[in-house]
């Protein structure tokens, strides 16, 4: 072992301590290496880096050599572990340490708020029966992990008025990691008489190779504590009370979660919580309303006459295909009628109206819920301006061209206008074609649908799936069509995305962005759009577009006009039905398979990987090896759980008329979705770097346009998909008698054909019709429109009914939006997004503030004043000048 250290200097100590073996054997159980400290057993490993010593990587160990030469100069202190030492045999390991000078640094550079007085203000009032939810509360100590303090901006000149008790403990693990990967990300690895400048960052060494992995450390197993007193073991804690899934019913240790993993993934937890507790709400009310659709069914008149044979076994219903499809009783649908009547009821208008202001709490109480933790999380004046202070690697590296701030008055890096127009349009361009191929692939699942059909028509026409136990008499045509074309959409959506995802991800990174925050929004965005398409157009198609345009017998309309494909007809139920199976399958389908993806490939993947390790003891298999064998907590890796979650927002509040028991799937979902992101943060990744978040950034936007937007497509889908309107119009003015019933609803609602006028392409080949029908004695058909019977002047016309039904619709859509959006707008008006207490201790925080630094500043006059007196009457001394440490950021 050598040891290599340099002068220590009075005051400040600089201490930079490089060990490399050379394959002299250590004593592996004289000190346990499930430990997160150097041997020394008193300076903590902040940082891993790993590597693996290639013979032909003579490169390769040239980088790494100047890369590690100017971590020291930075002044951070390296610790390397022989390849003699690891598992493997072959792997490599380097320690970080952050001394006190370079951390006080950074966090002065940083802006890293730290405390300086205990906080006095009373913490809050006791919550009326606050016992009753003693069963769902964690033990305090876990609940706050910390005091509450009052906190300003650490200065590094005025160390003496923060609340400093222990250097090495003052800033916590998840604020140096932060500063180390700070460090990491600008240091360069060329020499200094190199041309080459862009040889910097952590990131580009990692894809080149040259290192193999880069991590923080956990601070201990996560199903024991660590026997180190000096560990924290707080990685333990969090699996203890939060990560278990039979804790599924206990509060989030939010506040534990973001002294461990820093504020960004906190906040995400928070709002994940959060989102969960107001679908309790929303799923209480879908399943009443979803009750009263069950309940109601002796009340559902026009189900008893489609299922009834003096009505509806002698409604003869016009073949819905050419050729292949026959003639058919219109009871055959009896069963989908009754099931269309659990969702398409008097409930579903109520249900998407509340389901329109719930959304409008949910996000107003969200605000005041983030606006409380930026308080209590030293938030309130993190504004998204300092982090232009800390730009991309990327940016800094492929800008070379400078400019001068105008604000700041020196000169920064930027990228030529011609040149960013020229990425942008190609980006845009990409998105527009994968869109595109969205929606080609859309259209031929309509195809295969509209294809599908006929088949299935004609294998089904003898009912030969009666047979099959229990749910053979389900089983009709179209809801064959229906189930198997939704599942091969779900399968195109899943290839499509894994697709899209490394062409998102390419595209954003050919932009250039200038900061990370401007790198994700430009991401979510580019990702939501083609979400938006992928998981939605298939939904859109069959509430909005199937069995709108399709004609009439003798005139029907087909798919692109020229093609053999006739355009899909609803059954009698009404195609609301149809919209539900589509939700549900790819709904629960996309929730099931994100949670295997989630929970089962991160276990598997880290089974194999340590499998060889698992039966060595502790003091053999080391804290950097064990968090080595775990995978890799991504910078993107948060991206994709809000990207589910907010997807899945998309199909509880777009289209929530057809299935008012969506919010109970999603929240089931949830329940599970917080603990397995829990138990997956905490046993199955790495420790990812902390960062910092005031927000759930431009996400909340877009769940803002979706609850706008959810407005308009459940009045679309009340309006134009279910069949509430036309049963309300035909009660109140079309009954006969006016008697407000629903007798003869059925016989009102569909139209008379004369088989005579059916074109050769039109009409039933020989033997598709069943046995019972005779055409000599049958001479008409039905069909589902409002149209003038044969023999009539305007035969075939739409009759006026269909006109009265139109502008109920159309008034209905206007009334219900007008009315929702009143009511949101105001409840987010009376709703302030920070409460007054929030307001009352933000600025109390500041009026403290001020007044310590001012009497912290005139103490500090006092005493210069006292010793410039003391020093008129003795001899001046020269002070040694204190070397001053580069701080490596073109940018600050």
């Amino acid at each position: 072992m050598h040891v290599v250290r340099p002068l220590q200097q009075r005051g400040n100590t600089v201490l930079l301590c490089v060990i490399l073996h050379r394959g002299i054997d250590v004593d592996k159980h004289q000190q346990s290496k499930d430990s997160v400290f150097f041997r020394d057993g008193k300076r903590r490993i902040d940082f891993i880096l790993s590597y693996v010593d290639d013979r032909d990587g003579e490169r390769k160990q040239e980088r790494r050599k100047e890369y590690e030469a100017n971590l020291q100069k930075a002044g951070l202190e390296l610790e390397t572990e022989d390849q003699s030492e690891s598992d493997d045999g072959k792997t490599y390991y380097v320690k970080i340490h952050t001394p006190w000078d370079v951390l006080a640094t950074y966090a002065d550079v940083l802006k890293i708020k730290v405390p300086f007085k205990a906080n006095d203000i009373p913490a809050h009032k006791d919550i009326p029966m606050n016992w009753l939810f003693t069963p769902f509360r964690l033990p305090n100590h876990i609940m706050n992990p910390e005091p509450d303090y009052f906190t300003s901006p650490f200065n590094k000149e005025k160390i003496d008025f923060f609340l400093i008790d222990d250097k090495e403990t003052f800033f916590p693990p998840s604020v140096r990691n932060r500063i180390v990967y700070y460090i990491l990300a600008r240091c360069a690895y060329y020499k200094e008489d190199s041309d080459d400048k862009n040889k910097k960052g952590i990131k580009r060494l990692l894809n080149n190779g040259t290192y193999g992995a880069a991590f923080p450390l956990h601070d201990s197993r996560y199903w024991k504590a660590s026997r180190d007193p000096n560990s924290e073991s707080e990685r333990f804690s969090l699996y203890k009370h939060w990560a278990r899934f039979f804790s599924f019913f206990k509060e989030q240790p939010l506040n534990l979660i973001r002294k461990y993993y820093g504020e960004k993934i906190g906040i995400y937890f928070a709002w994940l919580g959060f989102y969960t507790e107001m679908l309790f709400f929303a799923a209480v009310v879908g399943l009443i309303c979803f009750l009263y659709g069950l309940f109601t069914f002796d009340d559902n008149v026009w189900s008893k006459e489609i299922c009834s044979e003096e009505i509806g076994g002698n409604i003869i219903m016009c073949p819905l295909c050419d050729k292949t499809c026959g003639y058919w009783k219109l009871n055959s649908t009896c069963n989908s009628s009754w099931q269309s009547h659990m969702f398409d009821n008097v409930g579903t208008v109520f249900f998407a109206i509340f389901m329109g202001i719930w959304v409008t709490l949910f996000l107003e109480f969200w605000k005041r819920r983030q606006a409380r933790l930026e308080y209590e999380w030293d938030l309130v004046d993190f504004e998204e301006e300092q982090q232009q202070l800390q730009l991309r690697p990327e940016y800094e590296i492929k800008c070379t061209s400078r400019r001068l701030n105008r604000v700041t008055q020196e000169m920064e890096p930027y990228f030529p206008a011609k040149s960013q127009c020229t990425r942008t349009f190609l980006s845009g361009a990409t998105v527009i074609f994968w869109i595109s191929l969205i929606i080609a692939c859309i259209i031929g699942v309509i195809a295969y649908r509209l294809a599908v059909y006929a088949a299935f028509a004609s294998i089904m026409k003898d009912s030969p799936t009666n047979n099959i136990h229990m749910v053979g008499s389900l089983i009709t045509p179209q809801l064959a069509t229906s189930v198997t074309a939704s599942c091969i959409n779900f399968v195109i959506i899943m290839i499509l995305n894994v697709m899209y995802e490394r062409v998102a991800i390419w595209i954003t990174d050919m932009e250039i962005p200038k900061t990370h925050l401007e790198y994700e929004n430009k991401l979510t965005v580019k990702m939501f759009l083609f979400q938006f398409v992928n998981y939605y157009s298939s939904c859109f198609y069959v509430a909005f577009f199937k069995g709108k345009f399709v004609g009439r017998p003798g005139d029907y309309i087909y798919m692109f006009g020229w093609s053999k494909l006739r355009n899909e007809e609803c059954d009698p139920g009404g195609c609301l039905i149809e919209l539900t199976t589509q939700l549900v399958i790819v709904m629960a389908g996309k929730q099931v398979w994100g949670n295997i993806q989630e929970a089962l490939v991160p276990w598997l993947l880290n089974w194999w990987g340590s499998r060889k390790a698992r039966s060595h003891p502790e003091s053999l298999y080391s804290r950097w090896e064990q968090d080595h064998d775990l995978q890799n907590f991504s910078h993107l890796g948060l991206f994709y759980e809000y990207l589910e979650m907010v997807i899945q927002f998309g199909f509880i509040t777009l289209f929530v008329a057809s299935f008012p028991l969506a919010p109970l799937l999603a929240l089931l979902n949830n329940i599970i979705e917080v603990r397995v992101d829990a138990w997956k943060f905490t046993t199955q990744f790495r420790r990812p770097v902390a960062a910092k978040a005031h927000s759930i950034g431009a996400w909340q936007e877009i769940l803002n346009g979706v609850a706008v937007f959810s407005v308009v497509t459940n009045a679309f889908i009340v309006a134009f998909t279910s069949d509430m309107i036309p049963r309300l119009v035909y009660m109140y003015a079309y009954s006969p008698d006016n008697d407000l019933s629903m007798k003869g609803y059925i016989n009102n609602s569909l139209s008379v054909f004369n088989i005579s006028g059916f074109s050769e392409d039109n009409r039933p080949d020989d033997g598709e019709s069943p046995e019972w029908f005779n055409s000599s004695v049958i001479t008409t058909c039905r069909y589902r429109d409002y149209r003038y019977p044969p023999g009539h002047e305007k035969q075939y016309t739409h009759t006026m009914q269909f006109w009265h039904i139109l502008a109920a619709k159309l008034a209905f859509i206007i009334i219900m939006e007008h009315v929702v959006f009143m009511v949101k707008f105001f409840v987010a008006w009376m709703i302030p997004d920070v409460p007054a207490e929030v307001k009352a201790r933000v600025k109390r925080e500041r009026y403290l503030i001020q007044e310590y630094l001012h009497n912290y500043e005139v103490e500090n006059l006092k005493i210069q004043l006292s010793h410039r007196n003391d020093d008129c009457s003795s001899n001046p001394v020269d002070y040694p000048d204190i070397p001053r440490r580069e701080v490596l950021s073109e940018c600050l």
